[in-house]
């Protein structure tokens, strides 16, 4: 099992995704994205694994679970939000990597 607080690297800096809608559909997507299972792909919230700090990236990502990168999913906008850290998304990855064919 693999889980952790989900930050992007964007324009050399890693930044936070917002929990705001944030569900099993988008932690899909992070886990395919990062190369790991998809299946049982598990959302977080709340900060469960501590703040970050910096830029705060996403807000109310609405993944539909096939995109294949987080940023592709509706969202608010890059850097668009009504968060603080204390609301920073987690995923639990279920499995070992699988191959994209």
């Amino acid at each position: 099992m693999y889980e952790g607080r989900v930050e992007v690297y964007v324009q050399g800096a890693w930044s936070t995704v917002c929990d705001d809608l944030w569900d099993s559909l988008d932690a899909t997507v992070v886990c395919r994205q990062v190369g790991l299972s998809p299946v049982g792909a598990v959302a977080l919230s709340s900060a469960t694994f501590g703040q970050g700090t910096g830029s705060i990236l996403l807000d109310s990502v609405q993944c539909t679970g096939s995109e294949l990168y987080l940023t592709s999913c509706p969202n608010d906008g890059l850097y668009i939000h009504d968060c603080l850290h204390s609301e920073d998304a987690g995923v639990r990855c279920q499995g070992e990597g699988w191959r994209r064919e």
